[in-house]
């Protein structure tokens, strides 16, 4: 089963939606040391218990990039996308989003009209 993570930017409707999907969702305000969880803890958090992040934190992807942690991630590029809009792109792309748990590494990258792939 996929798992998810949201950061702190990522509205709690979203976790709700990945869980009506049947996915297992958290938000980092329910771990660890809630909204004050330092990136580098959530990094390791999330490889540790197979959690695909998903954030609008560019740090997310530099990290990614620079040493592959977190393994998969989501970074949302437009900041002032609205829940619904975010919702949306979601529940128009799960099912592309739940076949690449099969993989190891990766980052998808969201924007409002586009999506990308990067893999390791």
């Amino acid at each position: 089963m996929m798992k998810f993570l949201c950061d702190v930017h990522i509205s709690l409707k979203l976790v709700t939606l990945l869980k009506s999907f049947g996915f297992e969702a958290i938000h980092v305000t329910q771990i660890l040391d809630k909204s004050e969880t330092k990136d580098s803890d959530i990094c390791r958090y999330a490889d540790q218990h197979d959690y695909v992040v998903i954030t609008k934190d560019a740090d997310f992807r530099n990290s990614f990039l620079l040493h592959q942690t977190p393994k998969k991630i989501i970074k949302i590029n437009q900041g002032n996308l609205s829940n619904s809009v975010l919702l949306n792109i979601f529940s128009e792309n799960m099912d592309a989003i739940s076949n690449l748990n099969k993989k190891n590494c990766f980052l998808i990258e969201i924007d409002t009209d586009n999506i990308n792939l990067i893999e390791l």
